[in-house]
């Protein structure tokens, strides 16, 4: 029997149904076997997507911070796993993700989280965009923008436990803040390969949606930062504000492009 070393959180509304069946396909035909628990509101149509791939369901608790950490908390009720990521339920896996990852945190005891590139795709699959910041993105990560794909990293179980999950007073920013609390742990290591895809919807961020997620960012590196730094992080926080902006119009002009 194969060991199941990695564990996956799905977080649904169960309003994109065909989007969920091609999430879970993505992390059902990973060479390394992976433990999926769907954390939904009670739906028949998720359900019966969730036993099509032999993945487990677990009722929504009312936030998808609370659903990931709930998710990781019911799976661990009866069995153990090394690795930890959640994937949104309209994400999609590369082939191959986890066979990357897991070896490069095998590789590296050290690292609390390994992350590789990100294809940004649309409704039809399009390629939009690919984010690789590679090596140089957890050195920016303290001060300038987010360039670590969370669709696809992987966690290591011991260092989650430690920091206690996801910070589930962020709405936006909770993989942000998370990175940053599990860096002070080890090191996080690039693959160097793309792992994973994120789809981008028309309506995927709200203007105010937008600027919640950039005051929440703000918090977590400003929390993350020392006293006498924090007095300083005003000097680069509007720059980081700005870039923040054009890059998601940038995405979502390809993607209207596409869909033209």
């Amino acid at each position: 029997m194969v060991e199941t070393r990695v564990l996956i959180v799905v977080p649904t509304l169960g309003t994109r149904l065909e989007h969920l069946n091609s999430c879970l396909k993505s992390i059902a035909s990973q060479s390394v076997p992976a433990e999926v628990v769907v954390v939904s509101p009670i739906n028949r149509e998720v359900q019966t997507i969730a036993e099509k791939f032999d993945a487990r369901i677990f009722v929504d608790p009312g936030s998808q911070t609370k659903a990931i950490n709930a998710g990781v908390k019911f799976a661990l009720q009866n069995s153990s796993f090394e690795f930890v990521n959640w994937l949104g339920d309209d994400d999609l896996l590369e082939p191959d993700s986890l066979k990357t990852t897991t070896a490069a945190l095998d590789a590296n005891p050290a690292a609390t989280v390994t992350y590789g590139a990100c294809r940004y795709i649309d409704e039809r699959d399009q390629e939009l965009w690919v984010s690789s910041a590679g090596k140089w993105a957890p050195r920016l990560l303290g001060w300038g923008p987010d360039l670590i794909p969370q669709p696809g990293m992987l966690v290591r179980m011991s260092d989650w436990k430690s920091v206690g999950g996801v910070d589930e007073s962020y709405r936006f920013a909770f993989d942000l803040d998370l990175l940053l609390r599990l860096r002070k742990l080890g090191p996080l290591v690039d693959t160097g390969t793309i792992v994973s895809s994120f789809r981008w919807h028309a309506d995927s961020l709200t203007v105010g949606d937008r600027t919640t997620n950039l005051q929440e960012s703000e918090r977590a590196k400003r929390t993350a930062l020392s006293p006498n730094t924090r007095k300083m992080a005003w000097l680069w926080e509007r720059p980081v504000r700005g870039a923040t902006r054009i890059a998601a119009w940038e995405v979502s002009r390809r993607a209207g492009k596409k869909r033209a």
